[in-house]
């Protein structure tokens, strides 16, 4: 049901995507809307990875220089099915973990040395095992993909706003388009953040399946909930929370809902983790 959803809501993201092309330059601008959702998916695939690795300042380690770490996410590979990924150490004291790649062959899963200090050795399996989901289930591309059309759409709504859509008789009315311009780029938000959050029960799922011990997850995010309500990651941002097993601005996070939330709560997660226990 999760995998059903997820690709409706990517569906539903591309075509308003595309709607909003066609509103500034009729079929001509659906086309090139198109072409240029085909383009930024293109550029994701191949360059994401490298570019949050890169900002996030992390250091990639093998067998000699760290061990422990990598020696858990060769154990959780070889349950998996899937080939070794590159493991990353992020410096910074607050724990965190992410994974990145656009396939399971060119994938790299990070942590920050804050969560090596705080978790034992089974929590941070339970972790690295979420993070392995992601990677087995195509999660990060997906949830990239995701976000940048989720961006490009906010981009096309201030174009079209500032420069008008279609001719003088197509255009719409100033108001409509005024509403438009704070509207569209809120409900592809929502798309965006739905995704994410339907990825994450699923690899949450997977984690649990994958250690037999759902319960090693669950005390891994209670302990990282609770820490990053007092602190943020160096060099955070909001176009790669979702990445994040634990949403890195869980501490600022002031909203009215959890609609615009790029995880769900940590609660939901452990609630349906605690349900898993009898079936794994």
């Amino acid at each position: 049901m999760e995998v059903v959803k997820t690709v409706f809501l990517l569906t539903l993201l591309t075509i308003l995507f595309v709607w909003i092309g066609g509103m500034i330059g009729g079929t001509q601008g659906m086309v090139i809307a198109f072409l240029l959702a085909l383009g930024m998916n293109f550029w994701s695939y191949f360059n994401s990875d490298k570019m949050v690795l890169a900002h996030y300042h992390a250091v990639e380690v093998d067998e000699r220089s760290a061990k422990g770490l990598y020696d858990i996410v060769h154990r959780l590979s070889n349950k998996a099915g899937t080939p070794m990924p590159r493991v990353y150490i992020i410096p910074d004291h607050v724990p965190n973990a992410f994974a990145t790649g656009r396939n399971p062959s060119h994938a790299a899963v990070a942590v920050t040395e804050g969560l090596l200090e705080l978790l034992d050795d089974k929590e941070v399996e339970g972790v690295l095992a979420h993070e392995m989901s992601h990677v087995k289930h195509y999660d990060i591309l997906i949830g990239t993909i995701a976000a940048t059309i989720a961006g490009a759409i906010a981009m096309l709504s201030n174009f079209m706003y500032m420069f008008g859509g279609g001719d003088d008789r197509d255009r719409p009315n100033p108001i409509v388009m005024l509403i438009m311009m704070f509207v569209m780029p809120m409900v592809a938000s929502i798309i965006q953040m739905a995704v994410s959050r339907n990825r994450e029960f699923m690899a949450d799922e997977g984690a649990a399946r994958l250690t037999k011990h759902p319960e090693w997850l669950q005390s891994a995010l209670m302990k990282l909930e609770s820490y990053n309500r007092g602190g943020i990651i160096h060099e955070a941002t909001p176009q790669t929370a979702h990445m994040f097993i634990i949403n890195p601005f869980t501490g600022k996070d002031f909203s009215f809902s959890n609609l615009f939330s790029t995880h769900p709560s940590t609660d939901a997660r452990i609630e349906k983790l605690e349900a898993l226990k009898g079936r794994v």
